[in-house]
């Protein structure tokens, strides 16, 4: 099997990981970044189709590309661990080995989805699946789309939709007027925000609505939307967005055997000043430490960038630029923050796990992650506990199951490298 070995290792190459690039292969260290997605960018710089790109993430994808010490690898998977310091791999032709002296974590943060009836019907996706089809050329002129859920990721949903010809019907924010009143009240301390949130708004917004049921036989056909003390709507529609937020993806720095916290009432990766993990060589950056934007997560990706190499004076000059994105992440989670009527819109018939077809109804009685697992597979399919235990993680409470690899669904061929030998009993 195929082995590289590198100074610095980054996995995730979005915002965070662009900028820990940079700064790693500045300084002349083998870097080697990594990302799952065809090109650079993450989800908020997606590429594709029709995609313009923000002048700042082509020119920060430029300089990196541009460094003669970094080679980018797209369209590869993180398998496992198969030892202290080396990463299995998987891409399109093969599986191989990365043995890294020091790791960047920039695994950023996928969609929190939360069960609510018809939520599997055909033509349903989150605000953020919406967001990346278009990008991908999924065609959407003329379709009449019903935005709902949390946070400004509607808004970017909106306007990508609209850009493509959609017909945005609603856009349903759960949150109440007074919150986001107060959130805005505190954008002229962030300028560049305020202005942003000016230019993604359209018509059709409403605050203090969620989505109580998507409605169709087979396939969507409408949306029922709830307002407070009873009040809402139904309105006919051809796809339904809906996201409340974004879940840390912290799988693999838990597999490696990195601490968490809690933040904002889900698990993030615990880091320092440095932005260093509780693993020795082990840095982490973006939205697995906690979901904050973008702006926090190119500068967390530079501190780490520059720890990752030892150039911690250079590091130390942005903690003042990292406070400041800080503050508007707390006062992002505050103005967001998930009421209490999300957490009974799902019936006993609703599906909980996708995957394996398992109702809200099977959990009754389940005291934890593990029996419900045991007793229902719930978490057992493709996404390997992905969604629904980040739904159960806000329903009931439960801590999130335990990573265990393989990390992804992948070939047998590359189920021959995981043999227990350097795999902490992974393959048991």
């Amino acid at each position: 099997m195929k082995r590289v070995d590198c100074d610095v290792a980054i996995v995730g190459a979005g915002p965070a990981g662009l900028a820990a690039a940079d700064a790693a292969a500045a300084s002349g260290a083998r870097t080697v970044l990594l990302d799952d997605n065809p090109a650079p960018g993450g989800q908020i710089w997606r590429d594709g189709p029709g995609v313009h790109l923000p002048a700042m993430a082509r020119q920060l994808r430029a300089r990196v590309l541009g460094h003669a010490a970094l080679r980018l690898h797209t369209g590869v998977r993180v398998v496992a661990a198969t030892a202290a310091d080396e990463l299995l791999l998987e891409d399109a032709d093969q599986a191989w080995q990365l043995r890294w002296g020091t790791l960047v974590l920039a695994t950023g943060a996928r969609e929190l989805l939360l069960p609510f009836p018809g939520w599997t019907l055909p033509g349903v996706t989150g605000a953020g699946g919406l967001q990346a089809l278009v990008k991908a050329g999924m065609p959407v002129a003329g379709e009449r789309i019903v935005v709902a859920g949390s946070g400004p990721l509607l808004l970017a949903a909106a306007a990508t939709a609209r850009q493509a010809g959609a017909q945005v019907l609603r856009v349903a924010e759960q949150a109440a007027w007074p919150a986001l009143a107060r959130f805005a009240l505190g954008l002229p301390r962030w300028p560049g925000k305020a202005w942003q949130a000016l230019a993604l708004r359209g018509a059709g917004y409403r605050a203090g609505l969620h989505v109580a049921q998507a409605l169709g036989d087979g396939a969507l056909r409408a949306v029922r939307l709830q307002g407070p003390r009873g009040h809402g709507e139904e309105i006919a529609c051809d796809r339904l967005a809906c996201g409340f937020g974004l879940v840390p993806n912290t799988e693999l720095g838990r597999l490696l055997g990195c601490a968490t916290v809690e933040r904002h009432g889900l698990p993030a990766l615990a880091v320092d000043d440095w932005q260093a993990t509780s693993r020795p060589r082990i840095h982490a950056a973006g939205e697995c430490t906690g979901v904050g934007g973008s702006d926090r997560a190119l500068v967390q990706g530079a501190i780490a960038g520059h720890a990752a190499v030892g150039q911690n004076r250079q590091a130390q000059t942005l903690r003042p630029v990292l406070a400041h994105w800080d503050r508007f992440a707390e006062r992002l989670h505050q103005g967001f923050a998930l009421g209490a009527p999300l957490r009974q819109l799902a019936t006993p018939e609703t599906l909980l796990c996708r995957c394996e077809d398992v109702p809200l109804s099977a959990l009754a009685g389940c005291a934890d992650w593990t029996e419900a697992k045991l007793q229902t597979r719930c978490g057992m399919g493709a996404c390997q506990g992905r969604v629904c235990g980040a739904a159960a993680r806000v329903l009931f409470g439960w801590a999130p199951p335990a990573p265990r690899p393989p990390l992804v669904p992948v070939r047998t061929g590359t189920l021959a490298a995981l043999d227990g030998s350097g795999s902490d009993g992974m393959m048991s």
